[in-house]
């Protein structure tokens, strides 16, 4: 017998992951997808007698959280890896691959989109990737479907013997509903991959390509398996509508206004690869179709190509061609809004733009650069920064960042623009993102022998997302030497007002230095310091240094 509780929607992924007997999660904390993680980690600490073997890590970048999964799977365990739509871009070799490999133990991948890019580079779908891999993809409307779906998404990724996507989108990532779940399973293993499947996991050419083989040949089963959940809906007249993800939720609410559209033909589609005889039999009821999805044109290309009907949706203006779908897109489209609703819709309300907190670091540090380029005469600085809460320092008035593209990229656009004769060059990345994907562009930068000056703003956690302690906690300045820099161009700075112009002599002097510089400035995040989240580590660590210094061998 279930019980009911209250979920967002990637936790009711991490809740039904946790209740199908995964042996362990992970990920990398990026918005919307870090609660599917965290929801597993609270899961296993508020019991840990009862969860013994668990594990939920936090992985230095998506593609290390992939392979940690991929890992379990093929001991036999189910497990879970989540990231955000633009985080599965850095796990793709491992993803695409991983298809051809097959799993053993059920391997879920939550992703969560970001349409309309609140908190993200792109709005790219992820349905794209799951097409362009050959592996399934689910794709919720409500939280109670999340939950479903993902123990659903265990059952098939065993069956298929492939990784499984479960896609959702910020906003029902973040939405709160009830949730009834089931039993929870205890973790069971089918046992480390049998000899006999040994080259099925050993990409060389000669493997890859039969492996693909049977990738394909598995596509029509995956069609069959999927089918159930993609529902045609006969209705009455020609005017029909193809609802996917929170299109489908969306649609909803407006029938319950609006009881005349439970009438019309409709296509509910909630897991792909989509079975092409669907879309004809549902073609062949309509003259005209509105696709309603989130948030790439992935259904209605599909039915453009498929039949004679007229198709709207975000290709032809029907629905804007970027940002989030939202109720009042389908009444616009559907030509429902009524003369208040559309006057309401011209209101011009005001942005609320981001800003850092008060009492940040990242501020002091970023005004010790500025007067330091000042000071030596830079009029017009050209500043390479990075993904994390840093990147604030992009907006007027600070204005102190000018390129922002992806994690890790600003030490190699630096690097690159210092070889291209940009002098002094650049770059600011946080500590964690410098864990994430800093550290091959600075073995680079290290023997680049040009005069780049590389930044690393500590503040011990990963800021943006929750304050989850950073990859490189206390670890940056080795991590620094061990890629190259000499230690005669490292220095540690503490970024307070009362250590302002020693910071701005330190960078003058970095700026300064014809090779290769990095400044680290370390304070730990005011949120994390309110909060106390570093306490027991810093205990911790403090006990341990001082045994060391108290054993004979140190003392001797």
């Amino acid at each position: 017998m279930g019980h009911h509780s209250l979920a967002l929607g990637v936790e009711a992924v991490g809740c039904a992951a946790f209740d199908a007997g995964v042996k362990g999660a992970f990920g990398y904390p990026g918005t919307p997808s870090t609660e599917g993680f965290e929801f597993v980690e609270a899961m296993i600490h508020a019991e840990p007698q009862s969860h013994v073997g668990r594990v939920a890590h936090w992985a230095a970048n998506e593609k290390v959280a992939y392979d940690l999964a991929l890992g379990v799977s093929y001991a036999g365990h189910r497990t879970l890896v989540t990231m955000k739509h633009v985080g599965l871009n850095v796990a793709l070799d491992a993803y695409a691959n991983s298809a051809l490999t097959g799993v053993r133990g059920g391997l879920v991948l939550l992703v969560a989109d970001d349409p309309g890019m609140h908190s993200s580079q792109n709005e790219q779908d992820s349905r794209r990737l799951a097409e362009f891999a050959w592996l399934p993809c689910l794709e919720p409307s409500t939280v109670q479907e999340c939950y479903d779906f993902t123990g659903r998404a265990f059952e098939l990724s065993e069956a298929l013997q492939v990784p499984v996507m479960v896609r959702v989108v910020t906003r029902l990532a973040h939405c709160r509903a009830p949730m009834v779940r089931r039993e929870t399973l205890a973790p069971t293993g089918l046992g480390v991959a049998p000899k006999a499947t040994v080259q099925d996991w050993v990409l060389i050419p000669s493997n890859a390509r039969r492996r693909y083989v049977d990738l394909l040949a598995k596509q029509p089963r995956m069609i069959a398996d999927l089918a159930p959940l993609n529902v045609l809906r006969p209705g009455t007249g020609r005017r029909g509508v193809a609802l996917a993800g929170m299109g489908r939720a969306y649609f909803e609410q407006l029938a319950l206004e609006h009881p005349a559209l439970t009438t019309l033909p409709r296509l509910d589609i909630a897991a792909y690869p989509l079975d092409p005889q669907l879309e004809t039999a549902f073609l062949a009821l309509v003259d005209e179709v509105f696709v309603f999805e989130e948030d790439y044109p992935v259904l209605e290309e599909r039915l453009g190509l498929r039949g004679r009907a007229t198709i709207h949706g975000r290709l032809d203006g029907a629905i804007p061609r970027t940002g989030e779908l939202s109720p009042r897109l389908l009444k616009t489209a559907l030509d429902l809004t009524t003369a208040a609703g559309k006057a309401a819709i011209a209101l011009d309300l005001p942005v609320r733009a981001p800003r850092f907190c008060d009492g940040c670091g990242h501020v002091d540090a970023y005004e010790a650069m500025q007067e330091a380029l000042q000071n030596l005469g830079v009029s017009d600085a050209r500043v390479f920064g990075d993904i994390g809460c840093y990147t604030l320092a992009a907006q007027e008035p600070m204005g102190a960042i000018h390129a922002v593209v992806e994690m890790g990229a600003s030490i190699s656009m630096a690097v690159g623009a210092a070889m291209a004769g940009q002098t002094p060059s650049v770059a600011v990345i946080g500590d964690s993102t410098f864990g994430h994907s800093g550290l091959p562009a600075l073995l680079t930068a290290a023997g680049s022998g040009v005069n780049v000056t590389i930044m690393i703003l500590d503040n011990r956690v990963v800021g943006m997302t929750g304050q989850q302690p950073s990859q490189a906690l206390d670890q940056v300045e080795r991590m620094v030497l061990g890629m190259g820099i000499p230690a005669a161009q490292l220095q540690v700075l503490t970024p307070l007002p009362k250590q302002h112009e020693a910071n701005v002599k330190a960078m003058e002097s970095a700026l300064q230095h014809a090779g290769p510089s990095v400044v680290v400035f370390r304070r730990e995040c005011i949120q994390s310091l309110r909060r106390g989240l570093l306490k027991d580590h810093d205990r911790e660590e403090k006990a341990r240094h001082e045994h060391a210094c108290c054993t004979p061998e140190v003392l001797s």
